[in-house]
């Protein structure tokens, strides 16, 4: 490390982020775990990048709260963002963490994951014919979004003919959840939620009138309940089909888009990978470590604590720099450098403990199946532009990347 490292470090600033740290965060992330592994932001939270100390908040889940009402409450207001992000899964404690987890995951089983297979299989060969008919492609659009879109919308039993404005709310609420947003982010995210929450309750009128299978059908089972009896109220049944669409489409999205962009940026382990087709899941887990889809998580600390030295006071808000400890080199051997062979590789990609992304393995499916499809039908698949990134800190992705397949 050097002056420069640490001037990165005592600079850094997550509501005052440049357009050098968006194109690439990483050599502040590694200044940052060297100089500040705790670092102290201007409004008194503290930002996070070392493995272990992640590890340690995910892990003690009474000092680490996951509860946003207080953080939400300045940034949101009485809105429909604040409903919507104070009522999902992810941003809650136990018992109603507890309770809508156990619903979501019993459709989420290895046998429910595994019948997914060949539909997935069957839609990922479609969108490579139509993309090998085009030539000239966007990687986005023309596959890494439209995969996961399909698969969730089958799951909740989106009908097919409407899930076109599916994505466009997904990216609206979720860029509403950036450190700063204005006035026409919060406004965009706003009325994607009531626009979502208006289709949903037509959605689940219908379901309620006609049920589908609750082994498979995720809306159903959420619906149906427990057979103990608990069952989502009505604003949280409807919320929770929000956070399920965005938790599954983004960071999907972005799992494929960043790994076939950063195998284009490494042409040795992508013709490791060719050549070595059964390297692809200790792949998508390099994916997942090297450029994690999600790259921030936020907890509120409910007790004093100790953290990397520094004494954190009850109701400090804590931000979780994923992308920054998965490249810690205390946790991984030769951090920096891509290795699609790399084991073991323990990566925070899907967060730990509680809080362990519900739908990891559906995601680790879908990476697997899209991109060794795509490396199997376009081996020679180049850039054709320069690939716009989304612009966010939080879900690090593309929004588009201009492809030629052959």
């Amino acid at each position: 490390m050097n002056a420069n490292a640490r001037e990165l470090a005592d600079r850094f600033d997550l509501e005052k982020l440049t357009p050098e740290f968006y194109a690439d965060p990483y050599p502040t992330y590694r200044a940052l775990r060297e100089y500040a592994p705790v670092k102290r932001m201007a409004g008194g939270s503290y930002f996070l990048t070392r493995y272990d100390d992640l590890l340690t908040a995910y892990k003690n889940t009474r000092a680490f709260s996951s509860d946003k009402k207080k953080e939400f409450a300045p940034k949101y207001g009485a809105s429909l963002l604040y409903e919507h992000h104070t009522t999902s899964l992810v941003f809650n404690d136990p018992p109603a963490h507890t309770r809508v987890r156990r619903l979501i995951m019993g459709a989420l089983s290895p046998r429910a994951i595994a019948a997914m297979e060949p539909g997935l299989r069957r839609l990922v060969d479609r969108l490579l014919d139509e993309m090998a008919r085009k030539g000239e492609v966007d990687l986005i659009a023309d596959f890494a979004a439209a995969i996961p879109i399909e698969v969730i919308g089958n799951l909740l039993g989106v009908p097919l003919d409407e899930r076109e404005p599916l994505r466009d709310w997904s990216l609206a609420i979720l860029g509403a959840l950036e450190p700063v947003i204005g006035p026409d982010a919060f406004a965009r995210g706003n009325d994607a939620v009531r626009e979502f929450l208006a289709y949903l309750e037509t959605l689940v009128a219908r379901r309620r009138a006609k049920p589908g299978d609750p082994e498979r059908d995720v809306l159903t089972r959420l619906i149906l309940g427990e057979t103990d009896g608990e069952r989502l109220t009505e604003k949280e049944l409807l919320h929770n089909c929000i956070f399920l669409l965005n938790a599954g489409h983004e960071t999907t999205t972005n799992l494929i888009g960043n790994g076939l962009v950063t195998l284009i940026d490494h042409p040795t382990e992508k013709a490791r990978l060719i050549e070595s087709p059964a390297l692809i899941r200790t792949a998508i887990e390099e994916m997942l470590r090297y450029e994690s889809s999600n790259q921030l998580g936020n907890r509120m600390t409910t007790e004093r604590i100790e953290l990397g030295g520094v004494e954190l006071p009850p109701g400090t808000s804590v931000t979780l720099c994923i992308g920054a400890a998965n490249r810690d080199e205390r946790q991984f051997e030769n951090a920096e450098t891509f290795d699609v062979g790399r084991t073991p590789n323990r990566h925070l990609a899907f967060a730990s403990g509680a809080h362990q992304c519900a739908g990891m393995a559906l995601a680790r499916l879908e990476g697997a199946v899209a991109i060794s499809g795509f490396l199997a039908r376009f081996p020679r698949y180049a850039l054709n532009g320069l690939p716009v990134r989304g612009g966010r800190v939080r879900f690090r992705g593309f929004l588009s990347v201009p492809c030629l397949t052959n």
